[in-house]
């Protein structure tokens, strides 16, 4: 069962410490120049994982199994950390920034996984994205 929620896990504590990171940017502070640090620390720290995970045998041959997907990624990180520290800027509440963008990803993930991979959809999928956008419209009125 571990096995099974241990990702889940990572993805919930780094989530939490990204949206704080994020929020606490200085408002001062150039954006790109903190993900700059970001990326270079990040990059530090992957490249040593590697390592680890290749024995320390040469991870270079690795390389060949990518594709462009790695490089779609890099961009569109960038754009989400980017997108995440302006919408903290101009006045996103933590508690609900997040939880808007993450709704929004939801039903847009979910459209993309019935007309892109052919994944079928449940009748309780559909209530799901249904409440999503209630609750869309729901937290952001005013």
């Amino acid at each position: 069962m571990l096995t099974k929620f241990f990702p889940i896990i990572i993805v919930i504590f780094s989530n939490t410490f990204y949206h704080i990171s994020s929020k606490s940017t200085p408002q001062n502070a150039n954006p790109f120049a903190s993900l700059f640090v970001t990326y270079t620390v990040a990059a530090i720290v992957t490249f040593i994982l590697l390592l680890f995970n290749t024995y320390f045998k040469s991870p270079f041959p690795t390389f060949q199994q990518l594709n462009w997907t790695s490089f779609i990624l890099g961009i569109a990180i960038i754009g989400l950390e980017f997108g995440y520290i302006q919408a903290y800027r101009i006045g996103w509440n933590v508690s609900v920034c997040s939880l808007v963008c993450n709704l929004c990803l939801a039903v847009i993930l979910l459209l993309v996984g019935i007309l892109v991979y052919r994944e079928q959809i449940a009748k309780q999928q559909f209530l799901g994205i249904l409440f999503c956008l209630i609750g869309i419209f729901l937290i952001n009125k005013k």
